[in-house]
């Protein structure tokens, strides 16, 4: 057991890390090259200074180092930060549309159709083809668990966040060493995705099918926001009156607002658990909501409380750059804590399945890319879909970064397609509601009607495409 003093101190270390990760950052041009985030490098830091590395190696040399068999950090800071993960991903999803106002589906759709079609065909395929190797390779040959399938679409289109949120449901589930071989995925995703995104960059420009050309990259933090509410002169002053007579501090208020979107969240999952237990899901039932985290339903929770702050005229009280800032330290704590709290250990009991499943993921993202992107956008293929294929295979900034690199000026309306493609693609898949769904599925129903279910969505969003590609010809042919 840990104390509020332990808990202080963990967060403190994970600072002092994050600090150490952005001067590593700095100083050593391979991270910047790759343009990790300073988070990444900070948990592998704490990794490398915990037991599965310097305590391995002091424990190997034997000698009077025993108070270095547990690395740099207590068991009870280990604990702190394992747990850590779980609950601030609450926060990340919590925030994700807060301060945003979301237009009508049908605007959505007519503004960003294709690009909803090709992110939709690269999460759907990416269970086809994790629960495809599964079937064929890794359960015969290796033993591996069913819920192994998750895997891709948890680690490369998911990230480090929903790795580490998915932990608890994953050992729940009888998948202990799921969540290690998750974050394990999600940090080969992100590397992979922005090395062979730089290197596609490059064969687009000399192939020429990249129509901007601009070298110069900044690294990316967040999405364009095209839908944050507008910060007018007016909206400000309302702001300002709406604060002097609550007589709370800005920073207090949009956090209080995260916290009521996570309140929210939370009574629409207690709610469906019960409707659960009282029907379906009864003794011998089949029970779904007990294993689904809090953070997919947080995130409708934020869409619901930004919708009742609209109605009750308060919606100016957000503050779209402060509740970006609470996600993003977060996103911070969840990613150093899940890194630093990996098993090596696990990892490499079940190497085959990890690096099968690491290829899988790769091939399908970068094929998909070549084969699909081409076809699917009726204009600038190129910008349109590496935005996309990075985001699948790491974070949402890869997907960004990559955007940067080929259309530094947006002057090909990719940003505004990938920004508007999150709010089709971020409650259902990539941390969404199937992603948490999906293990227990398996769990449930076996591999094979998963399967079925899967390939049969990436097929709809496949003959879905192709139905957008005849309306994209038919102008040209009847001109």
């Amino acid at each position: 057991m840990f104390n509020l003093q332990t808990v202080l101190f963990a967060f403190v270390l994970l600072a002092l890390l994050l600090l150490a990760g952005r001067f590593l950052k700095q100083k050593v041009q391979v991270f910047q090259k790759l343009y990790l985030p300073a988070s990444v490098v900070a948990g592998v830091l704490a990794l490398l200074l915990g037991p599965e590395v310097l305590g391995a190696i002091a424990t190997a040399r034997g000698g009077n180092v025993g108070f270095l068999a547990g690395g740099l950090f207590s068991e009870n800071i280990r604990a702190v930060w394992s747990q850590a993960p779980g609950v601030f991903i609450n926060i990340v999803f919590a925030a994700l549309f807060l301060g945003e106002t979301i237009p009508p589906p049908q605007d959505i759709w007519r503004k960003a159709a294709p690009q909803v079609v090709f992110g939709q065909t690269l999460a759907w395929g990416q269970y086809v083809v994790g629960i495809l190797a599964t079937l064929l390779v890794l359960g015969p040959l290796f033993g591996a668990h069913p819920i192994s399938a998750t895997l891709i679409e948890i680690g490369f289109e998911g990230g480090h966040g929903t790795a580490g949120g998915m932990a608890d449901t994953l050992k729940e589930l009888g998948y202990t060493d799921g969540a290690d071989l998750a974050i394990g995925l999600a940090t080969v995703g992100i590397v992979s995705g922005i090395v062979l995104g730089t290197a596609l960059a490059d064969w687009g420009r000399r192939k020429g099918h990249v129509t901007a050309v601009n070298h110069h990259v900044t690294e990316p933090e967040e999405i364009p926001d095209l839908n944050v509410i507008t910060e007018t002169p007016e909206v400000r002053r309302h702001r300002a009156r709406l604060l002097r007579n609550l007589l709370i501090d800005p920073l207090s208020i949009n956090f209080a607002i995260v916290g009521m979107a996570i309140a929210i969240g939370w009574l629409i999952l207690e709610a469906l658990r019960w409707v659960e237990s009282m029907t379906w899901g009864g003794e011998d039932g089949f029970a779904i909501f007990q294993f689904v985290p809090l953070f997919p339903v947080a995130l409708i929770g934020g869409i619901i409380t930004q919708s009742l702050l609209n109605r009750l005229g308060l919606g100016v009280l957000v503050i779209r750059s402060m509740v970006q800032n609470i996600a993003g330290v977060a996103l911070d704590v969840v990613v150093v804590a899940a890194i630093a709290s990996i098993s090596l250990k696990v990892i490499g009991g079940n190497l085959a399945v990890f690096l099968i499943l690491s290829g899988a993921g790769i091939l399908w993202n970068v094929l998909i890319f070549l084969w699909w992107a081409p076809r699917i956008f009726p204009s600038y293929w190129f910008e349109k879909g590496i935005g996309d294929m990075g985001q699948s295979m790491g974070v949402t900034a890869t997907g960004i970064l990559l955007l940067r690199m080929v259309d530094p000026d947006n002057r090909t309306g990719a940003f505004e397609g990938f920004a508007y493609k999150q709010l089709f693609f971020e409650p259902i898949v990539g941390g969404g509601l199937f992603t948490a769904a999906a293990p227990v599925l398996i769990s449930r129903f076996g591999l094979l009607p998963i399967l079925a279910l899967t390939a049969g969505l990436l097929l709809f969003w496949l003959i879905l495409g192709y139905a957008l590609i005849r309306t994209f010809r038919e102008p040209k042919s009847s001109h």
